[in-house]
């Protein structure tokens, strides 16, 4: 799927400069880590208090998947071979926010991966910061202004937790183990380890 924008201008009859309505589509990742605290979510911080997903727009003739294995390396340098794809995720995110003149409407196509990289590198022009949150602590950072967001986390979140129960009640038990062999002492008279010592 790929993300064209849509604009629309809405004219003004008193003089007041025109505000432009534009769509667009992006996509990215809710990226998370298994630690010894639990599960951790990846946010970036760009502006305020503004804490989101890694994420992106379209490049001509992208899927939303390659969008959003491009955007997440490009924003914390995560690359796709460190990430593992979650199936059977996706969620969608919309927001609205005015840019001068603009009033942008985005819808965010996002992913569910897991990753072992606890590192991020940041691109300065496009974030400030970065944290890795639990559960609880991401839903805290995102505060009550971006509701979409923490409604995304909540789905991923019991999503992870859905899917670990689901394997715990799918895992088979292993072939059973042979029976042991209990060993014994021989106690043949003629053992040598029975064996008296001979007499004159």
């Amino acid at each position: 799927m790929q993300g064209k924008p849509d604009t629309s201008q809405h004219p003004k009859g008193d003089g007041r400069p025109r505000i432009t309505e534009k769509k667009q589509v992006v996509a990215g990742f809710v990226v998370f880590r298994r630690t010894p605290d639990g599960v951790k979510y990846l946010l970036l911080y760009k502006r305020g208090s503004y804490w989101n997903f890694p994420k992106g727009h379209f490049e001509e003739g992208e899927e939303s998947m390659a969008t959003a294995l491009r955007e997440t390396e490009e924003e914390t340098g995560i690359k796709p071979s460190e990430l593992r794809i979650i199936p059977g995720f996706r969620a969608y995110e919309k927001f609205a926010f005015r840019a001068g003149n603009e009033r942008i409407h985005d819808t965010v196509i996002l992913f569910l991966a897991e990753t072992r990289q606890p590192n991020v590198r940041i691109a300065p022009r496009e974030h400030s910061g970065f944290g890795w949150f639990t559960y609880q602590d991401a839903v805290a950072t995102v505060g009550k202004k971006y509701v979409a967001t923490k409604h995304v986390l909540k789905q991923a979140h019991d999503f992870i937790h859905r899917r670990r129960q689901g394997q715990h009640q799918t895992a088979k038990p292993g072939p059973p183990r042979p029976p042991q062999r209990l060993w014994r002492r021989s106690h043949h008279p003629h053992h040598p380890r029975h064996a008296g010592t001979p007499r004159p």
